[in-house]
């Protein structure tokens, strides 16, 4: 089952080309889509999509992200080894291992727990080891480990919640899709206590962020 052969490792080099063609630049995170095994990270059924530039259902009514938008947020993010870093959104843990692959310390919050439950069992098993993982609301963040240095999350906001604005540290940098049917990809990079500097990029299409009960 947990096979990575050498067809799967050319379906990544052509997959790493098409992101880098839509515009990725950043070396470490081209590596780490190329390191990583996406097909393991999906039901058995869509392998053969795996290295398509697309997104695709996972468990609990969610999806594995395009691999061009992980790659655009992990470049937003500018990882540097040992960033300790809150993920809002476990997910199917391809995010997670992208992150890991860049040696960050990854905190890794999923609300659905049958995905918390798998992903917990599967990323060890494939060689990406989180530094913790909780079923929760991410829309809380993880106080208990802030301040981090980078928060990224993995599913369409329709605003951007408090917390994790105040568990960034100062110079730190949260990328967030904020709205409601279509995203805007939005960077906040942490000045000082109260200032934040707001960047913008685009449209992006993501399944809607979960918590406990409505806001």
């Amino acid at each position: 089952m947990m096979h990575d052969t050498p067809k799967h490792k050319g379906l990544r080099n052509q997959l790493v080309k098409t992101v880098e063609s839509k515009g990725i630049r950043d070396k470490n995170v081209l590596g780490a889509i190329s390191n990583i095994p996406r097909h393991l990270f999906m039901d058995s059924g869509f392998i053969d999509f795996a290295y398509q530039d697309k997104a695709f259902p996972i468990a609990a009514d969610q999806t594995i992200s395009q691999p061009f938008t992980v790659a655009f947020q992990t470049e937003l993010l500018q990882i540097n080894p040992k960033d300790k870093v809150l993920e809002i959104g476990t997910g199917s843990g391809y995010q997670t291992a992208v992150l890991i692959d860049l040696k960050a310390e990854v905190y890794s919050i999923e609300r659905q727990k049958e995905l918390y439950e798998k992903t917990k069992k599967f990323l060890p098993k494939v060689g990406y080891v989180a530094k913790k993982l909780k079923h929760g609301d991410g829309y809380k963040g993880w106080s208990e480990y802030a301040p981090f240095d980078k928060i990224i999350v993995t599913a369409g906001a329709p605003f951007v919640p408090k917390p994790l604005l105040s568990q960034l540290k100062i110079g730190g940098r949260l990328v967030i899709p904020v709205g409601e049917d279509v995203q805007i990809m939005t960077l906040f990079i942490r000045k000082d206590k109260s200032e934040f500097e707001k960047h913008e990029f685009g449209e992006f299409r993501f399944v809607p962020m979960l918590k406990e009960s409505a806001k």
